[in-house]
């Protein structure tokens, strides 16, 4: 189930606060308003970012952001505990009887991959397959993550470019004292906003989606393993073991050490 995540929100709240906070006990806000720094960065960086990448990925920036604002929390605990179930009832009543249980499977790729097991695919066919999906779904969170990586390197450098253009303008008008102070502004503000936008919010999404994609693909290829596992018919407690490999030491604290049911009447009888 996705739920906000905390820290990001808060993150870019309180490093912009700070940021406030810092100008504020110096100067007024309003000496760090310049519209035309803000189209100079925003602007050119976002046509910048239409010539680098399709129109098919620019309209998934709304959807990748959010991915980065929202956490779907991947359980490996609860999935090791439905496994060692899964595991009993397919040593006691066989394979085809969790036919039964995959309309229960909230997980696509879980349940298309249960699914083939009950089908009787080949133990390869089925790594084969779950793999692609599993690489296939890196090369799609990498994507995401490579426009943020790219617009948090073009925002600085258009900040540099109005940095140019308040100097010229500010050169040009020498002779009009009036001039130079708004040509000061461009040629300083526009810097501190590309240096903002890349190192608050842009390049931290970046980051942070790589490490939803990571953490996503490590409970995929677990899901892999118990899959094939428990076409093996491997002991349900082995299962769970083996998934709990998945987890952090401090994770593992956390998940209930207690013996499924008849785990132990199916170790008696190995």
């Amino acid at each position: 189930m996705k739920k906000i995540d905390i820290l990001t929100v808060a993150g870019v709240v309180l490093g912009s606060v700070l940021v406030l906070w810092g100008i504020l006990m110096g100067s007024p806000i309003g000496a760090f308003i310049n519209w035309p720094g803000m189209v100079i960065v925003l602007g050119g960086s976002t046509g910048a970012l239409l010539v680098s990448f399709p129109m098919e990925q620019i309209k998934q920036v709304a959807k990748v952001t959010m991915q980065a604002l929202f956490e779907n929390k991947r359980d490996v605990g609860a999935l090791a505990e439905s496994f060692a179930g899964l595991a009993q009832r397919a040593r006691r009543e066989g394979l085809l009887a969790l036919e039964d249980d995959l309309e229960e499977l909230e997980d696509p790729f879980m349940r298309n991959g249960l699914q083939m097991v009950i089908d009787g695919f080949e133990p390869e066919s089925i790594r084969d397959i779950m793999e692609t999906d599993i690489r296939s779904l890196g090369m799609r969170h990498t994507m995401g993550q490579n426009v943020f990586r790219t617009w948090g390197g073009i925002a600085p450098a258009f900040g540099m470019i109005g940095t140019l253009i308040g100097l010229v303008q500010m050169l040009t008008s020498l002779d009009d004292p009036e001039m130079i102070g708004p040509g000061m502004a461009v040629a300083l503000l526009t810097t501190f906003y590309g240096t903002l936008l890349a190192n608050l919010v842009l390049n931290p999404i970046a980051a942070k989606l790589a490490i939803r994609s990571e953490a996503e693909m490590s409970y995929r290829e677990a899901i892999v393993d118990s899959l094939l596992a428990l076409q093996a018919g491997v002991n349900p407690r082995i299962v769970q073991e083996k998934l709990k490999a998945y987890l952090s030491p401090q994770e593992r604290n956390g998940v209930e050490e207690k013996k499924p049911a008849d785990a132990q009447a199916v170790s008696e009888e190995m």
